[in-house]
């Protein structure tokens, strides 16, 4: 299916009280073809492949990308007092698993806060921690240094690093201001607050202008923060297309459509 600039159907009007960001101008604009459930990307001159799990696919290097899982996120609420239910990370590491049985990759890359903490992998059950070394045990996994874990993770095995190049990709944690075209970050926990058909609804995206992309937030208790927020804008000057996680499929949803909270 040959690639795609943005969908030519013209977008609801806006309404008047809702804020909305800049137009993201034509030449700018990313390239994309919408594949089945998900959609294929051109980062630089690399295709990528937004899955609807909020997982990124590179076929080329049989790489699969995911960030900020934040596992062990409700044992850490639960010890400073918050009771949530202690599920999240294998719920976490299960959707992680089926990924790999439908894709079999050479490479993971978990992109950087894999645990909520840096005490997380102490505290793992050891059902969890058993099904982390099996998977570890099928490819090559690559822990990506994140600011809430930093190399904690290393003592359930894989490879730790402040970053990696997959390609002409550079993969990272933060995203960074004067990144050249072809960065791949996390840290940010993007989300669409996207308005069509007469309603309104917020989901987990992928952020992009066809140059870099952040990822949404893999994690089963991560929040997000809305790609039309301030913290976007230095990142995407000329504008931003968001690539929204639906219930089973992955949609683009052009700056025009995105609503600031």
């Amino acid at each position: 299916m040959p690639l795609l600039s943005q969908p030519s159907k013209k977008p609801s009007p806006p309404s008047r009280s809702l804020k909305r960001g800049p137009r993201l101008s034509p030449a700018l604009a990313p390239v994309f073809a919408l594949v089945g459930n998900h959609v294929e990307a051109k980062l630089g001159d690399v295709t990528v492949t937004a899955l609807p799990d909020g997982a990124l696919w590179i076929a080329e290097a049989k790489t699969l990308i995911v960030s900020d899982l934040h596992l062990e996120k409700g044992s850490s609420f639960e010890r400073d007092g918050q009771m949530l239910p202690p599920y999240d990370t294998h719920a976490t590491l299960s959707r992680v698993a089926a990924l790999m049985e439908a894709l079999a990759p050479d490479i993971v890359v978990s992109l950087g806060d894999s645990f909520h903490d840096g005490g997380g992998p102490a505290r793992m059950h050891e059902r969890d921690r058993a099904l982390v070394e099996t998977l570890i045990g099928r490819c090559d996994w690559i822990w990506v240094e994140g600011n809430h874990d930093g190399r904690s993770a290393e003592t359930l095995g894989g490879v730790v690093r402040e970053g990696l190049t997959v390609g002409a990709l550079r993969l990272v944690h933060k995203p960074t201001r004067s990144a050249r075209p072809g960065e791949i970050a996390g840290h940010l926990h993007p989300c669409a607050k996207v308005s069509g058909r007469g309603r309104v609804v917020r989901r987990r995206c992928f952020a992009t202008d066809g140059a870099r992309l952040v990822m949404p937030a893999f994690g089963a208790y991560t929040g997000g923060l809305n790609v039309c927020s301030e913290a976007f804008a230095p990142l995407f000057p000329n504008g931003v297309t968001a690539l929204v996680l639906g219930r089973t499929r992955v949609l683009p949803a052009p700056m025009e459509r995105l609503i600031d909270d």
